[in-house]
């Protein structure tokens, strides 16, 4: 006699349809279980990471990541609130970061100069492998942000994002906006390049290492203490100051 495939029906809402087929979008679905099921596993398997997902519900009950799945069972799968309030509902993201700390992978290091730019520390090098990047999120507390959703499946990774945009200033909007952090903007304070905090500078330190032309025009100047890279309000200045204003606009 031929066994009855055991099976569970699920939907995914919102921007969690981003990570399925045109088939499974905004529907429910039949997908097979497997002895020993647990939610996260069929989850993940059916393309959404877990660090996208705010809660569960089971037959709609609240559900753990590791909630074991039984015939039958229908399956409801929500992405982060931000304008609907659950109240006491049980959520299966972690509580908040302290502070809003990022950790970029290789491909997006433009999205990590935007928001050092912005004040937010934010680690990047293009030499970062997939463990690397995993640890970094777990043991310092920072949200991955990354194109490679087998790097967001890891189960180190407790806070992280995929993101979606293919350019850098649509990106940083994306980002902005999916953390709800554009209050905690602080711009000009990091060096692009290395992300440490920049401090002030008196011309007469810095002197040497300038351009004759800016020597001529500016006064003020920032250094990083990390790499020494000199900040001045030039031309360059005027083009991150626009970048920054349209964001602000934005939010």
């Amino acid at each position: 006699m031929r066994a009855t495939v055991k099976r569970a029906f699920f939907r995914f809402y919102a921007q969690l349809s981003d990570f399925l087929p045109c088939e499974r979008k905004g529907v429910t679905f039949v997908y097979a279980l497997q002895v020993g099921s647990r939610a996260k596993d069929l989850i993940e398997a059916l393309g959404v990471p877990h660090p996208e997902i705010d809660l569960i519900l089971v037959n709609g009950a609240p559900a753990a990541f590791s909630c074991p799945l039984l015939d039958g069972d229908r399956v409801s799968v929500y992405p982060r609130f931000q304008s609907i309030e659950i109240g006491s509902v049980t959520q299966v993201r972690p509580p908040a970061l302290p502070e809003m700390r990022f950790v970029t992978d290789t491909h997006l290091g433009r999205l990590a100069s935007y928001l050092r730019l912005l004040g937010f520390d934010t680690l990047y090098r293009n030499d970062y492998c997939d463990e690397e990047l995993a640890e970094l999120s777990r043991s310092q507390g920072r949200a991955l942000l990354t194109k490679d959703l087998g790097l967001l499946k890891r189960s180190a990774v407790t806070h992280g994002y995929f993101v979606r945009e293919i350019r850098p200033r649509q990106q940083l909007g994306e980002v902005l906006c999916h953390f709800d952090i554009s209050s905690a903007m602080a711009p000009f304070r990091r060096c692009l390049r290395c992300n440490s905090l920049l401090r002030p500078a008196l011309k007469q330190d810095v002197e040497s290492r300038l351009p004759p032309r800016t020597k001529e025009l500016f006064d003020e100047f920032h250094v990083c203490p990390a790499c020494g890279r000199i900040y001045w309000k030039g031309s360059h200045y005027e083009r991150m100051q626009s970048l920054v204003d349209s964001v602000t606009v934005q939010s």
